[in-house]
C-alpha cells in the first residue's frame, strides 16, 4: 500500500532500496517494541543459531525466557508458560484450556475485539471480517465493549453506569446453553482502533466472567509488555485473569507466542498430557533466545517506562488535534497506543471515507512517515525505544498533513 520496499531500517527509521528513509509509527503492528536492527537482539540470535535454533528439548535459552517473563507477570499465580509461533495459535490453545478446565464449551467475546484468523479465533471476532468465511463455531457469543466516544447504546460515561456490560450479561443469558467456558477480552482493543475503555470495565467483565461461571481471558498481544506504558494491558485496572496470551512484542520480531496461567488450571486434562498443548516451533531454542533477550532489553532500557513518558507527550500533542482540526473527533492514549478518530463531522461521528483516509496516509508518505492513516480508526503504535524528539518530528510532519487536509478541505 505504501509503495516502498524495505531496504535496511535501524531504530525508528526504515529506509527504502531507493534511498528514501522514513520515520516509523507503525511499529509492525505493535511487533516492533525493540526498534529495527537492536544490536543486543541481533548479537544474541547470532550466537544462538550458531549453536542450536530447532527442538523441542529444553534450553538454557527457554529457561532464562520463563524467569524472565516471571517477573513480567501480573500476579506470582500466573507462572506456567506454555510457547507458540502465532497469535491465533496461543488463543487456540487458550479455548482449549479454558474448556477442559471448565468442561464448559461456550465463549463470550467482545464487539471490536481480535484474535486471530484461525477458526475458534476468527469466531470470537467482533467485526465484520468474518463475512463469506462462515459457518462459525456454535457458543460463540459477541457482546458491546466499552468504546466511549462510539457508545453501542449511545449514552454518556459515566452517567451509564456500564449500561454495555449489563446489556452483555442479559443477552448471554439469555443466548446461551448455560455452559461458558471463559470471557475473552482485549484490556484494550487494537484493531478496533487503539480503543482504551473506562478504568472500570475490567473489573465488571471479571464480574461477569464470574457470574458466568467462566474463566477470564486476556488477550494481551497488543497490550503487554510495555505497549500500554505497563507491563500488561490488565496492569491499568488490577485485574489478574485466569489465562493470559502474549505475543507481538513478546519475541521482538521472532514469531513468538504463549499462553500464561496458573498451576492448577494447567493441570487440566487432556491439555496437560504430553503433547496435548505442544506446537512444533513453540519454545524452540532460536524463538525461546529471541523472547528472552527482548524481555531482557525492555528490562535493561526501562522500555516500559519509556512507553509510559514518551507516549504521555505524543498525546498531549495529539489532544490538541481536537480543537484544532474539525475531522479530528476523539484522541485517546495509554503509553506507545495511541488512538485517533477521523470524522466527517464532529457530531455524528461519521468516519472519514477510505479515499480520503488513503490519500492523508500518501501524503504522509511522501514526507517521510509511516502511519496507520489509511483508516478513519487511525492507530499510533512506534517502538518502544523512540525517544521524545523522534516523536515529535513525527508530529509535526502529521501536523504539517493535516493542515493540508484542513486548508484544501478534503474532509468536506
Amino acid at each position: 500500500m505504501a509503495g516502498i520496499a524495505v531496504a535496511d531500517a535501524r531504530g525508528s527509521a526504515i529506509t527504502d532500496v531507493d534511498g528514501n528513509t522514513y520515520l516509523d509509527f507503525i511499529g509492525g503492528i505493535a511487533v516492533n517494541a525493540l526498534g529495527h536492527s537492536h544490536p543486543v537482539y541481533i548479537k544474541a540470535l547470532q550466537d544462538q543459531v550458531a549453536r542450536v535454533s530447532v527442538g523441542a528439548l529444553t534450553s538454557l535459552a527457554r529457561v532464562e525466557l520463563c524467569e524472565r517473563l516471571a517477573k513480567f507477570s501480573p500476579s506470582p499465580k500466573l507462572h506456567r508458560l506454555q510457547l507458540y509461533s502465532s497469535g491465533a495459535e496461543a488463543v487456540e490453545s487458550a479455548l482449549r484450556l479454558a474448556k477442559c478446565y471448565t468442561g464448559k464449551h461456550e465463549f463470550v467475546s467482545f464487539w471490536g475485539g481480535f484474535h486471530g484468523k484461525t477458526m475458534g479465533a476468527l469466531s470470537l471476532m467482533g467485526s465484520r471480517f468474518k463475512e463469506r468465511l462462515g459457518p462459525m463455531l456454535p457458543g460463540s457469543h459477541i457482546v458491546p465493549y466499552a468504546d466511549c466516544y462510539r457508545c453501542p447504546l449511545k449514552l454518556p460515561y459515566p452517567g451509564c453506569s456500564l449500561a454495555c456490560v449489563e446489556l452483555a450479561r442479559k443477552q448471554v443469558r439469555m443466548s446461551s446453553a448455560g455452559s461458558i467456558a471463559a470471557v475473552v477480552v482485549e484490556p484494550m482493543q487494537g484493531t478496533a482502533g487503539n480503543v482504551i475503555p473506562p478504568k472500570e470495565f475490567l473489573p465488571a467483565v471479571r464480574g461477569l466472567a464470574q457470574d458466568l461461571g467462566g474463566l477470564l481471558i486476556a488477550d494481551e498481544m497488543i497490550t503487554g509488555l510495555g505497549r500500554t506504558g505497563r507491563n500488561f494491558g490488565v496492569d491499568h485496572s488490577g485485574v489478574v485473569p485466569d489465562i493470559m496470551t502474549v505475543g507481538k512484542a513478546f519475541g521482538g520480531g521472532f514469531p513468538l507466542s504463549g499462553i500464561v496461567t496458573t498451576d492448577e488450571i494447567s493441570a487440566a486434562k487432556p491439555w496437560s498430557y504430553p503433547s496435548g498443548s505442544s506446537s512444533s516451533y513453540g519454545g524452540n531454542p532460536l524463538g525461546a533466545m529471541a523472547g528472552a533477550t527482548a524481555l531482557k532489553i525492555i528490562a535493561d532500557e526501562r522500555l516500559v517506562e519509556n512507553s509510559a513518558q514518551v507516549g504521555a507527550v505524543m498525546l498531549r500533542e495529539l489532544e490538541g488535534f481536537v480543537e484544532r482540526y474539525p475531522f479530528v473527533g476523539c484522541v485517546q492514549g495509554a503509553g506507545m497506543f495511541m488512538r485517533v478518530e477521523l470524522v466527517k463531522d464532529k457530531a455524528s461521528k461519521e468516519p472519514l471515507p477510505r479515499p480520503v483516509t488513503e490519500r492523508i496516509f500518501h501524503e504522509c508518505v511522501r514526507r517521510g512517515l509511516l502511519t496507520m492513516a489509511y483508516a478513519a480508526n487511525f492507530r499510533i503504535q512506534p517502538a518502544l525505544t523512540m525517544d521524545e524528539a523522534t516523536a515529535r518530528n513525527g508530529l509535526a510532519v502529521l501536523r504539517e498533513v493535516f493542515d493540508t487536509v484542513e486548508r484544501e478541505r478534503w474532509f468536506a
